[in-house]
């Protein structure tokens, strides 16, 4: 069983939660239009972080724990930002970059790297690229939180992958599909990343020069390449990673990937970690009868958040944002990338997300299901238990599966 400190803290966590769902409800209601439906919000700029939350400031240089972050503003209509985490290429890449002769910090791969970056003789090391989703139940959390933060600087150590952060548009102010729409718009952000890197390289060595460079990217209406994706990202080996209601983000975001094909290209996802997802229906399962009332996010809790989260008129517990077991989801089952899923035993949530990875396991979808026992909902990754070992054993546990995917000698085991 939980201990007890994790107890009193549930029962406290889930007083303020409810306390703000309910204000949430009562200052922003679904507004009707003039022909009488209500509007989903989905649109504009909206907010990714509450006001009160607090947030950790982002360290472009290299820390302590070998990791730098920088904040980007990727989309000038909407609040859509995201956090980079770069793990120090230093660690292990046996020779130096030869420096720009005009700046030593620039590199000869066009990046602008922390002072302590190190990569190969003549090409930075390439790392995949984890996209990650945070949890809130679709109204709270930030991708520059103080948790989420901590949580992502492991996952970037622990895999040796860029870890892109997602602050996605928050409920009630922008509901279904704005939170979905981000998602989607970042993987296609990362492909034109890549996209105009290579440009880029294929200029200067046709003898455009920097010059030329430049003018290219300027052509193409962005104001640079992020030269941490240039020089290190590698979005061949692309992973998707969603915490609780991140993890909802992260499957349609998938289903979008494969709907796309090659339309993404080079951007390609090999394999996606859903971590307690927020699945429920309008059919209760044996975990969500038995454990309704269960620790942080309860049952009826979350079906208020869905109803924040979700247009007026289209509420309803077995929406396919929020039931992946819905009729007609099938067909493109059998194409989705490997997914891993993460349940805890004491979650109400856990039965549905066993039951999607069965469904997957039925077309031959490579879909383990790692249960934790005597773990509660967001184990891993709730500021209070992110340092427990049990948090520290899923990361590992997840870094094993994860490994098989974006090793680049293969579908092995990496170490």
């Amino acid at each position: 069983m939980p201990t007890i400190a994790v107890k009193l803290y549930s029962v406290f966590f889930k007083f303020l939660l409810k306390h703000r769902l309910n204000s949430l409800l009562l200052h922003h209601p679904p507004s009707p239009d003039p022909g009488g439906a209500t509007t989903s919000s989905s649109s504009g700029a909206g907010i990714t972080y509450r006001p009160d939350d607090p947030v950790f400031p982002s360290h472009p240089s290299f820390s302590s724990d070998g990791v730098a972050t920088k904040d980007l503003h990727i989309d000038p209509v909407s609040s859509l930002s995201l956090r980079l985490f770069l793990p120090d290429p230093s660690l292990k890449s046996p020779k130096p970059l030869k420096p720009n002769a005009s700046n030593p910090r620039r590199n000869s791969y066009d990046g602008y790297l922390p002072s302590t970056a190190v990569a190969t003789a003549d090409v930075a090391r390439k790392l995949p690229v984890v996209i990650q989703f945070h949890g809130g139940a679709f109204v709270a959390g930030s991708n520059n939180s103080s948790a989420n933060d901590f949580f992502c600087r492991r996952i970037a150590k622990v895999l040796d992958a860029i870890v892109v952060a997602v602050g996605y548009r928050l409920a009630p102010e922008s509901r279904y599909p704005a939170a979905f729409e981000d998602g989607v718009k970042v993987l296609h952000w990362l492909g034109k990343q890549a996209n105009l890197a290579e440009c880029g390289k294929s200029m200067v060595s046709s003898g455009g020069g920097e010059s030329g460079r430049e003018h290219m990217v300027d052509a193409f209406g962005a104001a640079a390449v992020e030269p941490w994706l240039a020089a290190h990202g590698d979005p061949s080996r692309c992973v998707l990673l969603g915490v609780s209601c991140g993890a909802n983000i992260a499957d349609f975001v998938a289903r979008k990937a494969v709907e796309a094909g090659k339309l993404i290209e080079p951007v390609k996802v090999v394999a996606q970690v859903l971590m307690y997802p927020f699945f429920i229906g309008s059919v209760p399962t044996q975990s969500e009868i038995k454990l309704a009332n269960s620790y942080f996010y309860d049952k009826s809790m979350c079906t208020l958040a869905w109803k924040l989260f979700l247009p007026e008129e289209e509420f309803s517990l077995d929406h396919p944002a929020a039931n992946p077991l819905v009729p007609g989801r099938g067909p493109l089952l059998k194409w989705m990338p490997p997914t891993l899923t993460v349940v805890a035993e004491h979650d109400w949530m856990r039965d549905r997300a066993i039951a999607y990875s069965e469904e997957l396991r039925k077309v031959n979808v490579d879909a383990p299901v790692l249960e934790y026992k005597d773990a509660v909902h967001e184990f891993a990754t709730l500021d209070m238990l992110l340092k427990t070992p049990q948090a520290q054993a899923c990361i590992e546990d997840i870094a094993i599966w994860v490994k098989k995917y974006i090793s680049l000698r293969g579908h092995e085991f990496s170490y």
